[in-house]
């Protein structure tokens, strides 16, 4: 990466932690491909995030940890292409138990302009998040870089303690992570107000949420110290919803008419393209 565009990365990434410090939540739509990215950013997303599972499942890959790197990377590529706005790739559990090789895929992702990643514990222990954090510090440090980590705890969506321990297990991974160097704390499947307000008021990283049913909305969210509100894979499974009703209507009936109804019209989707860079 020359000086130019190592000084453009730094800015970009320094923007970017600001909007996690702003006066609402910073809502991220997360794009799972080049289209699904320029189209949330022509609707007004000041940010892009993936989603794991959408980009895995757009590849023809199970969500899990099971996308090959360099299948996340081209799908990175193609995306970070056509952007304009800074870029937060899930990288899941980095796809790797090794630190190094968790390096060597952020490196990778530096120099396609990657803002930020998305980083997760799972069922691994909390530990060997956090040492993936600290090699990533590590090297950040050592070539100037700037990128922005969000810690992902797996605490309640995976149920990784009894009920009523989840608030209290989620905030010691959290000082952990805080500790080794993370931006921000994701917990999806947070979605209870007085458990949310605990475990904000407990940590001093930003909180990001994911979109549940239910949730509150996100000035409400802003009060409970919410800081950022991510969809997930909700956007491409509704869009691969209404899909699979528009072919099965299509392959029962043999209508046309049915295809056209909400379309995005064949001209603004090319126009997102000829504008981009």
């Amino acid at each position: 990466m020359t000086s130019n565009h190592l000084a453009t990365a730094r800015n970009t990434a320094a923007h970017f932690r600001q909007l996690h410090h702003a006066a609402t939540p910073l809502l991220l739509p997360n794009a799972w491909d080049a289209v699904s990215a320029r189209l949330f950013e022509s609707a007004g997303a000041t940010a892009i995030a993936t989603t794991s599972a959408g980009l895995a499942w757009s590849l023809g890959h199970a969500d899990g940890r099971a996308l090959p790197v360099d299948e996340a990377v081209g799908a990175v590529a193609r995306i970070a292409r056509v952007l304009t706005v800074p870029l937060s790739v899930d990288i899941e559990n980095g796809y790797s138990d090794d630190p190094k090789a968790v390096v060597e895929l952020v490196r990778r992702l530096l120099d396609l302009g990657v803002t930020g990643i998305n980083i997760e514990d799972g069922r691994d222990a909390p530990e060997l998040l956090a040492a993936k954090i600290e090699a990533i510090g590590t090297f950040l440090r050592r070539t100037n870089a700037d990128l922005f980590v969000n810690a992902r705890t797996d605490v309640f969506l995976a149920g990784l303690a009894e009920p009523p321990e989840r608030v209290e297990e989620s905030i010691r991974r959290a000082a952990l992570y805080s500790a080794a160097g993370a931006d921000s704390l994701f917990v999806p499947g947070l979605r209870e107000p007085t458990e949310i307000e605990d475990v904000a008021l407990a940590t001093r990283l930003p909180l990001n949420l994911m979109a549940w049913g239910g949730l509150p909305g996100a000035a409400a969210l802003y009060k409970l110290g919410v800081r950022r509100l991510s969809a997930g894979s909700a956007i491409p499974q509704l869009v691969w919803g209404q899909a699979e009703r528009a072919a099965r209507d299509f392959l029962e009936t043999g209508h046309s008419d049915p295809l056209s109804a909400g379309a995005k019209p064949f001209a603004e989707v090319q126009r997102l393209f000829v504008a981009s860079r």
